[in-house]
């Protein structure tokens, strides 16, 4: 998948400048597609020189202009177009589980260490994830949320973060425990 797609995704949620972009990404999108500003940035140069998305400036007191970007519907059809395509199959690529594979010939501590700061690092994920599900759901049950919503993609998205973390973080946990008890009978 191309960051474009994630980014017109994105703006499915309404008009978006740049910088209200990389704040949906952190609080949307980084469930499923990591990318940086600048990545962001220079994707959007992109897609408006191909005629999916067009900006609009935006004059702003004691502020410098912005421009606020939105779909067109080339934008929208090529949108479409990949959403009836199959997906590919999931590729992951994580040095951690390099690590853990290597363990046996490795630093054993230095993997633990590893391991510990990715339980940390998912265990903050996974509370931004539930805070954004709240805030979603404000004070309606999830039924409630799904037959009202206006869009339930990124509901269904965070459930898929929140599943994620949550298999991460039980995944972590037993690795911890096996190497505890390894690293004990040595």
């Amino acid at each position: 998948m191309a960051l474009r797609n994630a980014v017109m995704a994105a703006l499915l949620e309404g008009p978006a400048s740049g910088y209200d972009l990389t704040k949906i990404f952190d609080s949307s999108v980084a469930n499923f597609w990591m990318a940086t500003p600048q990545q962001i940035y220079r994707e959007l140069e992109r897609m408006e020189g191909e005629d999916l998305i067009e900006a609009t400036v935006v004059r702003q007191e004691r502020r410098p202009d912005k421009r606020v970007f939105t779909l067109t519907g080339r934008g929208r059809g090529e949108l479409r177009a990949f959403t009836s395509r199959p997906p590919r199959p999931i590729a992951i690529r994580d040095e951690l589980m390099v690590q853990v594979q290597s363990v046996d010939v490795g630093d054993a501590d230095a993997v633990r260490t590893a391991v510990t700061e990715r339980t940390a690092w998912s265990s903050a994920r996974l509370g931004h994830y539930l805070r954004l599900r709240a805030h979603l759901l404000d004070g309606r049950t999830e039924e409630e949320h799904l037959s009202r919503a206006e869009r339930i993609g990124p509901y269904l998205t965070l459930l898929r973060g929140i599943a994620l973390e949550e298999e991460n973080l039980r995944w972590y946990e037993r690795v911890l425990d096996i190497l505890e008890r390894r690293g004990a009978l040595r």
